[in-house]
């Protein structure tokens, strides 16, 4: 990170300002970083869009202070549908990639996260604390019990991904009341080594911040990972219950609110 003291501010973007700032930060991250690609992507302009993005709202985090360019402002994003949205929409992003059925029939208020993705220069601080703390104001605003969204390995070879879905299948699957399960023609199975052949040390070391994060506060994976070639990632389902989280993870997830 540059040595500027950093000026955190998080809200909804508001305009097409700040929508496409998020773009732009998302281009940055998804297309440049990781290779992905889409119909809607706009490489002239660098704005990595899709056509749900009208339906989402669009959580930035600001660094007021990198820069007096708005468009360079954004440098994190949460794009989250509640399931009030989805039934208008006709369905969750995710729908491509799992079968949402369990959690869609479960009477409970429903949030879907993605695209999630900061900034290089801001990894590994308080970035992310800020973005978390601003989802759980909007969580508690809305009253949402359940939160799910697909989260993603770098690249598809599965067979270098072995370990770490496989800990994630043998330590974190999620309880059958609320696990999606990957679309079956496009189901690619996570039980690839068995528990005692798993190294869980150097598996967890493989396993992306953003999910660790997630299994931290108490998160659950569904069954079943999604290979998607267009991005170059390897997804799985995230599903965080929060009436299945103790008091430890809950703090852990607002502890911003006090700081």
């Amino acid at each position: 990170m540059s040595a500027h003291t950093p000026e955190f501010m998080v809200k909804l973007a508001e305009n097409d300002a700040e929508l496409q700032a998020a773009q732009r930060l998302r281009y940055r991250v998804f297309v440049e970083e990781l290779g992905g690609c889409g119909p809607m992507v706009d490489h002239g302009a660098r704005l990595e869009k899709d056509e749900f993005d009208p339906y989402f709202d669009h959580l930035i985090l600001k660094d007021l202070a990198r820069s007096a360019n708005p468009l360079d402002q954004v440098v994190g994003v949460y794009r989250v549908l509640r399931g009030d949205a989805a039934v208008e929409l006709g369905r969750f992003y995710s729908e491509d990639e799992y079968d949402l059925s369990v959690l869609k029939s479960s009477g409970r208020k429903l949030l879907e996260l993605g695209r999630s993705c900061l900034h290089e220069d801001y990894r590994g601080g308080a970035a992310m604390f800020h973005l978390w703390n601003a989802l759980a104001g909007y969580v508690a605003a809305h009253e949402i019990e359940v939160l799910f969204g697909v989260a993603s390995f770098h690249g598809t070879d599965v067979e270098a991904l072995a370990q770490p879905l496989s800990l994630l299948h043998a330590r974190h699957l999620a309880p059958e009341d609320i696990r999606p399960r990957a679309q079956a023609d496009v189901f690619q199975t996570m039980d690839l080594v068995s528990e005692d052949q798993i190294d869980r040390r150097a598996a967890m070391l493989a396993v992306p911040p953003l999910i660790k994060a997630y299994l931290r506060l108490g998160g659950f994976v569904g069954e079943g990972a999604f290979l998607d070639h267009a991005f170059n990632t390897t997804d799985v389902c995230l599903i965080l219950d929060t009436a299945r989280m103790n008091e430890k993870n809950r703090a852990l997830y607002t502890k911003e609110r006090n700081l």
